[in-house]
């Protein structure tokens, strides 16, 4: 004969919540802290390149006991992006051994960051380098042909991130090289050019010395043979592009740092990352490319609020100096430079909408 839930308590007496046993879950029951290790024992090195989460830094640069360690991202770092040029914190087995692996515990604070876009449409930035002071943009004259809005935005990227840019032009024994630099002289960039068995091995080491420097160009202007030359041993693989649609497959697939030499025994970084063909810039402030114009940008603060500094612009002070004779003819080349870097971004601008 059945019993009412009633009677079952009548039997059992007032329930309590203490009647009730749970087994208790140590794992699930641990109170979380907030508190992280200072890790004071950690030690500071480069990142030299990135592969697959497993990150490769130099250690004790510069001293005899130099040497490279494999690391992984420790967990409080979160997502932030670990890329080479950066310079971190790690602990554990800093031996560099066969096998052993350590932790990345912090990014030291950067001094540059040089970003881009995936394209025009997106405002997500992707880190490519940290820590580079110059940008070296390697462009050919001919196969595959030159991409002028390219190198200007490689030109707006530098300076967005405050880098100096520097351009080198391969390949100026099939075509010249005058437009190119036209291009890129009124803003006060240098420029090399490198030929077969004629390149300027020894004037870009020396540009190099005491720099960080991130080299960039399209897919198959030579960017990473140029990076073999000045560093004899790199083995950055190599590749043909053919002649007639200018394409050629992506030769360097990683980013890697390699330490450059000049004449007189002075040291500097060279970056080279993989050929690209697009530079998205959905991720620049335009302000930050007016401040690289240090001139213009003081004139422009005669502006009225909200003036684009654009060529149709009304009112704009840049317009009232080049009337009033305040610029002279190397100031009117750079505003034109200055207006197409503009175009450039009004153009990533419409692509987003």
């Amino acid at each position: 004969m059945s019993r009412s839930l009633g009677d079952a308590f009548d039997a059992y007496g007032d329930w309590d919540e203490d009647d009730i046993r749970v087994r208790p879950n140590p794992k699930a029951n641990k109170p979380r802290s907030k508190q992280r290790p200072k890790h004071a024992d950690a030690v500071t090195g480069r990142v030299v390149t990135v592969d697959r989460g497993r990150y490769t830094v130099l250690l004790d640069e510069g001293t005899p006991e130099e040497r490279t360690v494999t690391a992984a991202k420790a967990r409080e770092i979160g997502r932030t992006a670990i890329v080479t040029g950066d310079l971190v914190d790690i602990v554990g087995d800093t031996t560099g051994d066969a096998g052993s692996l350590s932790r990345i515990v912090r990014i030291c604070d950067r001094k540059t960051l040089l970003r881009r876009s995936a394209d025009d449409t997106d405002q997500v930035e992707r880190v490519i380098v940290a820590n580079a002071d110059q940008m070296l943009i390697v462009a050919a004259t001919a196969q595959p042909e030159p991409r002028p809005r390219l190198i200007d935005r490689y030109l707006v990227a530098a300076l967005d991130a405050g880098i100096q840019p520097l351009l080198v032009l391969t390949k100026t024994d099939v075509a010249p090289a005058d437009e190119l630099r036209a291009l890129v002289e009124p803003l006060g960039v240098k420029v090399f050019e490198s030929r077969p068995g004629g390149e300027p091995i020894d004037e870009l080491r020396a540009a190099l010395a005491g720099h960080t420097t991130v080299a960039v160009g399209h897919s198959g202007v030579g960017k990473s043979t140029l990076v073999n030359a000045l560093v004899p041993g790199t083995l950055r693989e190599t590749g043909v592009v053919n002649a007639v649609t200018g394409r050629g497959r992506h030769t360097s697939s990683s980013t890697l740092a390699v330490r450059v030499e000049d004449a007189d025994a002075r040291t500097g970084w060279i970056i080279d990352t993989p050929g690209v063909r697009s530079f998205g810039l959905g991720h620049v402030d335009r302000d930050n490319v007016l401040r690289g114009f240090t001139e213009l940008a003081t004139i422009a603060e005669e502006c009225p609020r909200g003036c684009t500094h654009r060529a149709d612009a009304p009112d704009c002070a840049l317009d009232d100096a080049v009337r009033e004779g305040a610029l002279d003819a190397a100031g009117i080349a750079r505003l034109d430079s200055l207006r197409r870097l503009f175009m450039s971004l009004d153009q990533a601008a419409d692509a987003a909408y």
